[in-house]
């Protein structure tokens, strides 16, 4: 290789380096964002799941101080006083 074209290729180089270094940097950055998009997206996934289920039966959608605000729902509280009720039922008909 010839001195003229070394030192072309040497310029050439120092001049597109911040080009370079800037794609480089985008991509790396680029990459990072998809995998934080990727974890945002299933922790946003698995919140909604669970703040569906807390919500819709416990009512706990709202107003959460140091103590969650109830307002539940009515079906599913007679629902566990009824199972309470009938597990007791067969623990008392065990114990006799």
């Amino acid at each position: 290789m010839s001195r003229s074209s070394t030192i072309l290729l040497v310029l050439l180089l120092l001049f597109t380096f911040p080009l370079w270094f800037g794609l480089t940097m985008g991509l790396v950055g680029g990459a990072i964002g998809i995998v934080a998009g990727v974890f945002g997206a299933i922790f946003g996934i698995l919140g909604g799941i669970f703040g569906a289920i807390f919500h819709g039966i416990f009512g706990w959608g709202h107003d959460w101080h140091f103590f969650p605000h109830m307002h539940g729902n009515r079906f599913v509280w007679v629902a566990i006083i009824i199972i309470v009720a009938l597990v007791i039922s067969k623990y008392n008909k065990k114990a006799k």
